[in-house]
């Protein structure tokens, strides 16, 4: 079994950079930070790496649309448009530009010192000679990640020869709203002074530097196990490269485990969760997780009838999606904030008759008022349960109810016949198909085999879905690809309704033997 170490492995793959002199960017300079196995693994062997998904591609496409926003708060500032495969002609650009005093701003200044390549997102001219570097992140707060960030380009500023006199992060104040004439952008935008930080920081730095460069230039692959790491800050994409080997009882699936009793785990050598020794500290579902994968054998407890009681059917069962972009679309709304736009709706009556409404918005305007008008007749004069799969749709329903005073009655009456099988599942229920996770994607087709996710087009899980909506809203679709859009929504949502009445009746059964 392999353990905890920091020895080497030998390189897994040919290297496509192979006729290359070995460099850090900022980004590689970040994922060497989070791990070492990371940066030699996006020089020497990128092929291994899983491509982005429908998640990762929204969020560089919030990132760009920020950073784009942000220069708007630097009239007059030039962009250096040259791109990274001509770094030199971006850097004798930059250097111009800085010579210039009439370019108050600068945006993607390239700079390089000791072997670090390095784009600035904004570089403010200021008085006495002196610069400003601004980092924009579409995120609403400070993480730990941003002032690594800052700091490794104030070094190679600084290296450089640039008095840098202020550090600054800019990025999204979660708390604006969007008026009705459009984006007030010196309001959206918070700025957050990390000029004390990056300092403290700076000492740090050649260090790091030197050693991400070594591994950098290695020959041989560090031989890190995966963890908790691998998704702190960004997810990873070797994930699936580094955990093809990982058998399907693999310790990281226990529910809630720390990172550090991961690292415990791991530094005795156990991989595999039926070998956690009986006496680790472990929660009283993790111990049930463990118990199951030792035996085999699925778990149902006693009080699964009891759990059921009073839940139908008939029952109805009910999913939404939201869109929650960078930028907030609609009047009043803001950063982030979930909208709900889409509903799934399935009917089981006391006969077992299936049957189905939904509700999709055109995305032409704020789509709330039209999804809770169409879920308030979907339900008008029916009675009995209505099943979710996490507390989200009562959150939504709770703010439509506050943002439609007229339809707060009807909406809160939807709100007391919610009922979530989530935590009746977790409760009472566990198989070793679940691998640690209780969502819905988990156990539904490890219960009902009937069910799946796999396919699905183009349309998996909730984030691509939130993705596709706001592409669709946004206009930056054509009308053939916002039909194929429009169709995988209806697809997925509808799936996970379907899921749940698959997931409930399956639960009954069990109930019963």
């Amino acid at each position: 079994m392999p353990t905890a170490s920091s020895g080497l492995s030998r390189r897994p793959a040919r290297s496509r950079n192979s006729k290359l002199q070995p460099y850090l960017t900022k980004s590689r300079y970040l994922e060497g930070v989070q791990c070492r196995k990371r940066l030699w693994l996006g020089w020497h062997a990128a092929d291994l790496a899983r491509g982005p998904d429908e998640t990762l591609q929204a969020l560089f496409e919030a990132g760009r649309e920020v950073g784009a926003a942000a220069r708007l708060l630097f009239p007059g500032g030039t962009l250096v448009t040259e791109p990274p495969w001509a770094h030199a002609e971006a850097v004798t650009r930059t250097r111009d530009l800085m010579d210039d005093a009439d370019v108050p701003a600068i945006f993607e200044g390239a700079f390089e010192w000791k072997g670090v390549r390095i784009r600035v997102d904004v570089l403010e001219r200021l008085s006495g000679g002196a610069w400003g570097l601004l980092e924009v992140k579409a995120s609403t707060r400070l993480k730990q990640v941003h002032v690594d960030d800052v700091s490794v380009q104030r070094f190679v500023l600084e290296g450089s020869g640039v008095s840098v006199s202020s550090v600054d992060l800019l990025h999204v104040d979660r708390d604006y709203a969007r008026g009705d004439n459009g984006i007030d952008w010196p309001a959206f935008f918070q700025r957050t002074d990390l000029t004390a930080e990056s300092a403290a920081r700076l000492e740090q730095v050649p260090d790091v530097v030197e050693d991400l460069r070594r591994i950098l230039g290695g020959e041989v692959m560090p031989d890190i196990l995966p963890g908790r790491h691998c998704s702190d800050p960004y997810d990873c994409e070797f994930w699936d490269h580094c955990t093809r080997q990982m058998p399907d009882d693999w310790v990281f699936y226990l529910p809630g485990l720390t990172g550090d009793r991961l690292r415990a785990l791991q530094e005795h050598g156990i991989e595999c969760i039926p070998h956690v020794p009986e006496d680790f500290p472990l929660s009283a579902t993790q111990a049930r997780v463990c118990k199951v994968h030792r035996s085999g054998e699925r778990y149902v407890s006693a009080g699964l009838a009891s759990a059921l009681g009073g839940l139908g059917p008939p029952a109805f069962y009910l999913d939404f999606e939201t869109l929650g972009p960078a930028i907030p679309l609609y009047p009043g709304t803001r950063p982030y904030q979930a909208v709900p736009f889409q509903w799934s709706l399935h009917h089981v009556d006391s006969a077992g008759e299936l049957t189905h409404r939904e509700f999709l918005a055109d995305g032409r305007g704020d789509p709330r008022r039209l999804f809770a008008d169409g879920l308030i007749d979907a339900l008008s004069g029916t009675a009995g349960p209505i099943l979710v799969y996490s507390s989200f749709e009562r959150t939504q329903l709770r703010a439509l109810a506050e943002l439609y005073p007229d339809l707060a009655e009807p909406i809160r009456a939807l709100v007391d016949r919610l009922r979530d099988l989530a935590p009746v599942v977790r409760a009472n229920l566990y198989d070793p198909a679940f691998q640690g996770s209780f969502s819905l994607k988990a156990v539904a087709p490890a219960l009902a085999p009937c069910v799946t996710f796999d396919n699905l087009d183009r349309i998996a899980e909730g984030s691509a879905a939130s993705s596709a909506m706001s592409r669709i809203s946004r206009g930056s679709v054509d009308a053939a690809e916002e039909a194929r859009l429009r169709t995988a929504l209806l697809a997925y949502c509808q799936r996970d309704t379907l899921a749940l009445v698959e997931l409930h009746r399956v639960m009954i059964e069990a109930a019963r033997r």
